[in-house]
């Protein structure tokens, strides 16, 4: 009975840790890592090579702050290097025990040998190739995939499937046929609490899975798409999933493109966004407030990342890492 109560009181204790996730500042690249409420890790891209091992440092540094000693899931969306160019150099700090991404490359040409040397470290571990409808099995979370190699989850999500109005100002795009188009792309779910994080899909992929019915439904929070590129975040996605927050993985002139900021601030929630960087390029107006921003300078960055933590209710918080700006979600009703 004693033995049952300790083991009852654990887990309980494991319940109200709640979801993690880190935005880690790679600079323009992507690397966010999920924590799970059973203590497993999930780390989706592990940014660039180089820069003397900077970013494979920053996510290492992020592990430590989440009490974590290694990645138990890491998933490459897909074959650029500012998603995969790392992951050589955490290897050599870290153990990752399995590797998920979406199976052969689609782009031949393999600018400095990254694709190779990623299977090379991937060879090490455990590979797992995911296809739209698949799940992955982080324990204490439900992560679905809904987009892999250029194809759409086949399903609505529970819950979701709607027809969905914004399909009628829809275009597509001149198609991508690189590796952008064929991002894997995850909702994450903790009770009633969701999260969008799809790589770097592109925008007529999001069409597909928001037209003519939306396939994922309403979210939380929203990763933006593509570093928040123009050739992502399709309003008809965008705004039908109706996200409260969105977390901006951009850098000083990378992403956090005018478009894709406006149809963020005019979803019909009218959600926080949360940017990692300040961006030069856009008008004051098209920046988040100073207090929501993590890096303000275009040289000599700190790295300052963007925290997140949700609980099984809906409820969540986001925290500025160099600001300690934190603000409260309530459950959505």
């Amino acid at each position: 009975m004693r033995t049952f109560l300790l083991v009852l009181l654990l887990c309980l204790e494991c319940a109200a840790q709640g979801l993690k996730v880190y935005a880690i500042d790679v600079e323009g690249g992507k690397a966010t890592l999920y924590i799970s409420p059973s203590g497993e890790s999930m780390l989706l891209d592990a940014g660039y090579a180089g820069n003397g091992g900077r970013d494979a440092d920053r996510i290492v540094a992020a592990m430590r702050g989440a009490g974590v000693r290694q990645i138990d899931y890491l998933v490459i969306t897909h074959y650029h290097a500012d998603h995969m160019g790392g992951v050589a150099q955490l290897a050599a700090r870290v153990p990752i025990r399995n590797f998920v991404d979406h199976g052969p490359t689609f782009e031949a040409k393999d600018t400095g040998g990254l694709f190779e040397t990623y299977t090379g470290v991937r060879a090490k571990g455990r590979h797992i190739v995911v296809k739209a409808g698949d799940r992955i099995p982080i324990q204490g979370l439900q992560v679905d995939v809904v987009s892999a190699s250029g194809i759409p989850l086949p399903n609505a999500l529970p819950g979701a499937g709607r027809p969905n109005p914004l399909c009628a100002g829809f275009a597509p795009i001149k198609p991508d046929e690189g590796e952008n188009a064929h991002s894997i792309g995850i909702i994450v779910t903790l009770g009633r609490f969701r999260l969008s994080d799809l790589g770097d899909l592109y925008w007529n992929q999001e069409g597909d899975l928001a037209c003519p019915t939306n396939r994922i439904g309403r979210v939380d929070v929203y990763m933006t798409t593509h570093h928040a590129k123009k050739t992502s975040g399709a309003p008809a996605l965008v705004q039908a999933m109706r996200p409260r927050a969105a977390i901006m993985n951009n850098s000083d002139d990378n992403g956090a493109s005018e478009e894709h900021w406006e149809t963020i601030h005019q979803s019909p929630d009218h959600p926080d966004i949360w940017q990692l960087h300040y961006a030069s390029k856009n008008r004051k107006r098209d920046n988040a407030p100073r207090a929501f921003i993590a890096n303000l300078k275009s040289q000599g960055c700190e790295g300052f990342g963007i925290l997140l933590k949700a609980n099984p209710d809906g409820s969540f918080v986001i925290r500025n890492q160099r600001t300690s700006k934190e603000k409260r979600y309530l459950p959505s009703r």
